[in-house]
């Protein structure tokens, strides 16, 4: 287990979703990113609730637009689950990356394919 603040958690996630190509992150903009200390059940390292933008229908315009999409990373489990700052640091990148790939509408089953899971 890695001990570590959660300022320098946020920092990591910060700079996984600096990683992400212009095009992409363009596309993030209804999308709220969270971090939480605690545990989810079921062992999570992050969650994605929302509608994919694959599945999502023309809004109408202005305030019709749905709630902002959110993606929360869990810090003690990943922490818990790496030995060193630098497995931590890795583990977060694949967490928002795996997160962040829901809301573009890639499902479990590719992620793994795609060596993301």
């Amino acid at each position: 287990m890695v001990e570590m603040d959660a300022r320098r958690f946020e920092a990591l996630v910060a700079a996984a979703l600096d990683e992400v190509p212009a095009p992409l992150a363009e596309a993030l903009d209804n999308v709220m990113i969270r971090i939480r200390t605690g545990r989810r059940t079921g062992g999570l390292l992050g969650k994605y609730e929302g509608i994919p933008l694959t599945e999502r229908d023309d809004y109408g315009g202005w305030g019709h637009a749905p709630m902002p999409d959110q993606v929360t990373i869990y810090r003690l489990p990943i922490c818990e689950m790496c030995d060193s700052d630098e497995a931590v640091v890795e583990q977060v990148r694949i967490t928002v990356i795996h997160e962040l790939a829901h809301h573009f509408g890639i499902d479990d089953h590719r992620l793994d394919e795609l060596g993301w899971a």
